[in-house]
């Protein structure tokens, strides 16, 4: 294939980080509010509940990789109702096109009012036609031919699929002929395949009066009109976008292509735009375009041998965290390639040993802002995620089961609170959380052991005189970040949660466990200095030794051996839980084949599902065959997927396009290594005989459609090795001109001995061996010139092949699916 032929597009990645609030939200009067974050219409996520307040502050982190195509990233502020329907306040809607404009920074959105007319998804795929047609007369007329032949991505109608249909129209100045395509029932994806004849222009010797008369010449003026509607039988039809194009573009030319749907432009708008309040947000958004594996070889080769660079500052690696403005950039991505190739316990090390030289104190050991200290950071975020679900799913179990009072805030106390009962029922929790971190140790993934062996055998070696002291404080200045990440995992726990009081519970355990990570570092000033006064009150209650020597243990244990099998592998692992629906499998006679909702639960041992506590059905990881998404069209049902096993396929439905997309993901994940899996599969159901995507009558037939490809198999940790090369690659290019820069600094001291150019432009950079750095920088350079011409061959190859009205194609691939 010739390059651009076989790209892989990956999906975008939305980080809505935390610090989400908002301000003077109308009604004028204390409310409970919760924000929800939508996909076009499709909500995908929702923060917690805040209680009487009109400024409310949310605090939630989310991050999503995003499976299909949409138009409108939008967040709705809801007043929550308890009798009724809760109300949409308002809502901040930002184009897929402008979200570069407000990626990595903090804004304030006004909030806009929700309009009925402007909230559309979807598109439609159309084909157009001029003809000329001569009349029995001789003389010459236009005839143009719409011919509107499918929908795709409408939205959904009371959480069902709606029941779509659309009008056709032909709008002048002084017309509007108008004609309308059959209903078609129950689904989002429409196929019309209908064609509509208008008559553009009349030939001279026409004479009979219509409702309109057009020149010729105000064909100029003429547009081709499609509206979506949802019929709604015995209530009002309900606007689903629409799309217009202008008839003059069509000539004597016809061309197919896919249009987004668009709001009505006099939709109804509100005079009053600027009492609704206003929602402050930080969002970060990528979108990636990746090659074959094969053109990154080079790139990823030079990257991989960064540790084995001598010295570590003359490494690709080093110098892609040294030219970055912010070194976060840069960590994410290269801590996930290095871990996926199991390069990054002695790249850590090295690192570590560079700020080693430079550290005068052992108290200062790792404490600073360094790349070591970032890339363990990052590394514990990614390695403990499962470890932490693991060791605290029994004591968050007992929290969301029977839940006590622990508000300590004075300014949230509810009438009848004490304060004093709140803070021994939060101690309490605090206690249990914390006992069963620093007993974990035995459980602690090996890779994070590894690097912490690593970090005390450098810190010993550098401070040999107080051996004993860097076995506490290098690897406590790290632990606390490891802490940090339980706020991560009380958010993903807390998801399920509706009680408002059980949230916060988690949220205050969580800060309670970050400052006792750091309990080495605690002291009594520091406490004096909490930016908020109850929490200091709170920690005068745990200025004791025990906790003091529970860290150290803790510390000393985690980093006492080079390498281990943890304990922690004889218990399953819970990667997964939430609500879908499930279809009845009809495992006996009078089975019904509707959907009920249950909860699921996805372990590294089993698949499972649950009426109660107890599940009532469940898959052993090993017998699933395959896990696959399911055609729409089979139960007329959006976000489908199957789980295939040994008895018939289990048939479930997510709440939405991310939640099922991530099941997907993980199910393939966990089952990856299965020996039995299967090569095809049907994407459809079975249903009156016969399967319907291949109309084949025998239920156990081979199915008609590929399996889709491998993942690495890997419960804890899935990576994608050329994303994030391919981001690497992205960083360098942005930095071209520092790294040229750094080029032409290395020759100059290589040839002269010393600068010859102003330490401006180089003077932030580690040069330890000239001759080294400046080997690796030209590599990198040539490495990045090679993917830049890559990349341009497949832009020019989509920039010629795109027609006028195809902007939705290029869309599609920029969001394509990666489980292909």
């Amino acid at each position: 294939a010739q390059p651009g032929d076989a790209f892989a597009i990956r999906p975008n990645a939305v980080t809505l980080r935390a610090g989400n609030d908002a301000k003077h939200l109308v009604p004028n009067k204390m409310r409970d509010f919760f924000c929800t974050i939508n996909l076009d219409q499709e909500e995908v996520f929702r923060t917690q509940v805040v209680e009487k307040s009109l400024s409310p502050y949310f605090g939630e982190e989310f991050y999503f990789e995003i499976p299909r195509t949409f138009q409108w990233l939008s967040f709705y502020i809801y007043d929550k109702s308890v009798l009724q329907k809760d109300l949409r306040v308002g809502k901040v809607a930002i184009k897929k096109e402008d979200l570069c404009n407000y990626t990595g920074k903090e804004n304030w959105f006004m909030l806009q009012p929700v309009d009925s007319n402007s909230e559309v998804q979807g598109k439609v795929h159309l084909e157009l036609k001029l003809n000329e047609l001569i009349t029995d007369n001789g003389s010459v007329c236009q005839q143009l031919v719409v011919h509107i032949k499918e929908c795709h991505g409408l939205p959904l109608i009371n959480g069902q699929n709606c029941d779509p249909y659309a009008t056709v129209s032909l709008v002048g100045p002084s017309r509007n002929d108008q004609k309308k395509t059959k209903v078609k029932k129950k689904t989002s994806n429409p196929q019309f395949n209908e064609t509509f004849y208008f008559e553009v222009t009349r030939s001279s010797s026409y004479t009979k009066k219509s409702q309109f008369q057009v020149e010729e010449e105000d064909i100029e003026k003429l547009e081709v009109r499609v509206d979506l509607w949802n019929n709604g039988n015995l209530v009002q039809d309900i606007f689903l976008g629409e799309i217009k194009v202008p008839v003059k573009v069509l000539r004597n030319d016809s061309f197919q292509a896919w249009y987004l749907l668009q709001p009505r432009e006099n939709g109804n708008k509100s005079s009053k735009t600027d009492d609704l309040g206003s929602l402050r947000l930080n969002i970060c958004y990528t979108e990636d375009c990746v090659l074959p594996s094969e053109y990154y070889v080079s790139l990823r080769n030079l990257l991989l041998k960064s540790s084995d660079v001598q010295p570590i500052s003359a490494s690709a690696a080093y110098i892609l965290c040294e030219v970055c403005r912010d070194k976060y950039d840069a960590v994410l991505p290269l801590v996930r390639l290095l871990l996926h190739h199991h390069k990054l316990v002695p790249f850590v090390a090295a690192v570590a040993e560079l700020d080693l030289k430079d550290t005068q104190e052992a108290n200062t050991v790792f404490r600073g802002n360094s790349l070591a200290t970032r890339c363990v950071d990052e590394m514990m975020k990614i390695v403990g995620k499962h470890y932490l679900k693991v060791t605290l799913k029994a004591v968050i179990d007992e929290i969301c089961e029977s839940p006590k009072p622990c508000e300590i805030d004075p300014i949230k106390l509810r009438e009848g609170d004490n304060a004093e009962i709140n803070m021994e029922n939060l101690r309490y929790y605090v206690d249990k959380v914390f006992r069963e971190i620093v007993q974990s140790s035995i459980s602690c993934p090996t890779l994070m052991c590894d690097v912490f062996y690593s970090l005390r055998h450098l810190a010993a070696k550098r401070f040999p005189s107080k051996c004993s002291l860097c076995s506490e404080n290098d690897i406590q200045s790290n632990i606390i970040n490891f802490c940090i990440y339980l706020m991560g995992i009380v958010k993903i726990l807390s998801f399920f949660i509706t009680d408002a009081q059980t949230s916060r519970t988690l949220t205050l355990i969580s800060k309670a466990i970050q400052t006792l990570g750091s309990w080495g570092s605690l002291t009594k000033s520091k406490l004096s200095s909490f930016k908020e006064t109850f929490m200091c009150e709170f920690f005068k209650t745990f200025q004791e030794d025990k906790f003091t020597e529970s860290v150290k243990k803790f510390l000393d244990d985690v980093s006492s051996t080079e390498s281990k099998e943890p304990s922690g592998l004889s218990e399953p692992v819970h990667l997964k839980e939430g609500e879908m629906y499930k279809r009845a499998q009809g495992r006996t006679r009078i089975g019904k084949k509707n959907f009920k909702k249950r909860w699921f639960c996805l372990t590294s041992r089993e698949f499972t599902y649950h009426k109660q506590q107890e599940p009532i059905f469940t898959i052993p990881i090993k017998n699933i065959l395959a896990v696959e998404k399911l055609d729409e069209s089979s139960f007329n049902k959006k976000n489908m997927f199957q789980v295939l096993h040994g008895e018939k396929p289990l048939y479930i439905q997510a709440n939405n396009c991310v939640e099922a997309s991530e099941w997907i993901e993980a199910l393939c994940r966990v089952t990856r290594c299965n020996q039995k899996r299967l090569s095809f599969y049907h994407p459809s159901a079975f249903l009156n005989g016969s399967w319907l995507c291949c109309k084949a009558t025998v239920e156990n037939t081979v199915g008609c459609a590929r399996c889709t490809a491998d993942v690495p198999a890997d419960t804890q940790i899935e990576i994608d090795g050329d994303r994030e090369t391919e981001r690497i690659y992205s960083l360098f290019t942005i930095n071209m001109s520092k790294l040229q820069k750094l080029e032409e600094a290395c020759g100059s001291i290589a040839v002269y001995q010393g600068p010859r150019k102003e330490p401006d432009d180089y003077s932030n950079f580690t040069i330890e061996d000239s001759v080294a750095t400046f080997h690796t920088l030209k590599q990198i350079i040539d490495i990045v010139g090679k993917l830049n011409e890559s990349h341009e061959k497949y832009r020019k190859k989509r920039s010629s092949s795109a027609k006028y009205g195809s902007e939705i194609r290029k869309q599609m691939l920029t969001i394509k699916n990666t489980y292909m």
